[in-house]
């Protein structure tokens, strides 16, 4: 079966829909919008598919009620506008569905939620109960508490993950525009791209930024990324405009199609990889640099040489190689004052003097993935 005919058979889709598609221009929800895609959802549903959806458009929708004129920029006030909006958005959705006898349910995500083992355990078993109990979830990151350091960063990637999360067999990407093209599609003679078979298929294409009602986050660079990241782990992506939705969710005839490239991994490594930024840095020597990445072993504090930035045990740290260039993430077993005075040592010798506790790796093999720049 080809990348379209998977997305229109599959049995549970992930939707997501941008700012720009439930907004008006300036902000503010849009319930014509809003009633249309989901009447499409709901159609999905009884032809006996599970859907989820991943929804923009808190902050766009709160900032209107707040008196703004545009989308704030400062991260206290887009938190405030989330606040607001998100209720707004959810009642919407909520009262919508109901007019098809569909219940939803809110899930707000942050990295954190599934980068962390219990965490990532706890948002994986709610949206799988959800959905065996008939629920249709409505995801968003939670931006009322998200800060830089612990945020997705959008919705596109977001979709991606929620789709590996919840072993989804297709993701469509709702935009404002119908599909990717070889240049700005506002400009005479750029051509829609109908196929994407491989990374190779993106060189000569020129990405551009936030749509034009101004209200969004992503633009297509960041479509075009979370394609990536769900095609790498098996799962094709439809990427088409908001208006076709009738379409891409019967017949998937409809924009850009990214073909599945890779086969599905570890969800929580997925997210360590890509839903997160490294709170410090580890310098490893040559031989913890190939027991990492050529014999896939944990990194032990004999390995490492220097340490970078102030994190705790748990947190994301990227790892570096002798000229300084990142080759793995994992999630740190050490805060970083504890590990100037590990540096270089046996395991064995730090147990003996320490305790036992000091025995442990600093970053064990099962919470570290490898990062190819």
């Amino acid at each position: 079966m080809n990348a379209r005919g998977m997305v229109a058979s599959a049995a549970r889709i992930v939707v997501k829909v941008g700012s720009s598609s439930l907004t008006r221009r300036g902000g503010g929800l849009d319930a014509e919008r809003i009633a249309d895609l989901v009447a499409q959802l709901a159609a999905r549903r009884a032809a006996g598919h599970q859907v989820v959806l991943v929804s923009s458009g808190a902050i766009a929708t709160g900032f209107p009620a707040l008196g703004l004129t545009a989308r704030p920029r400062d991260l206290a006030t887009q938190q405030a506008a989330a606040s607001v909006g998100q209720g707004m958005l959810v009642a919407q959705y909520s009262n919508e569905f109901a007019k098809h006898s569909i219940t939803v349910g809110q899930v707000l995500l942050t990295a954190q939620d599934v980068t962390r083992r219990s965490h990532y355990r706890n948002a994986q078993r709610t949206l799988f109960r959800l959905l065996e109990m008939g629920v249709l979830p409505i995801v968003n990151e939670n931006d009322t508490v998200a800060t830089d350091e612990i945020r997705v960063g959008d919705n596109d990637r977001l979709a991606a993950l929620v789709a590996h999360l919840v072993d989804a067999e297709a993701l469509v990407l709702l935009s404002d525009v119908d599909g990717l093209y070889d240049g700005p599609p506002s400009k005479a003679g750029a051509t829609l791209i109908k196929e994407i078979h491989s990374p190779a298929d993106l060189s000569a294409v020129r990405i551009g930024g936030v749509g034009n009602a101004g209200v969004g986050l992503g633009g297509m660079a960041t479509k075009v990324e979370a394609a990536q990241i769900a095609t790498a782990a098996g799962i094709p992506v439809l990427l088409t405009s908001a208006r076709d939705v009738a379409i891409a969710l019967t017949s998937a005839a409809s924009g850009t199609v990214f073909h599945p490239t890779g086969a599905r991994t570890s969800t929580r490594l997925l997210w360590l990889a890509h839903a997160t930024t490294g709170r410090g840095r580890l310098h490893l020597d040559a031989g913890a640099v190939t027991a990492v990445i050529q014999r896939r072993l944990s990194l032990l504090p004999a390995g490492i040489t220097a340490v970078d930035g102030s994190f705790a045990a748990g947190d994301p740290v990227d790892l570096l190689d002798e000229k300084g260039h990142t080759i793995a993430r994992g999630l740190v077993n050490f805060d970083s004052g504890e590990l100037p005075g590990l540096l270089g040592r046996s395991t064995k010798d730090l147990a003996r003097e320490l305790g036992s506790a000091y025995e442990r790796e600093v970053v064990h093999r099962d919470d570290l993935v490898i990062i190819t720049t």
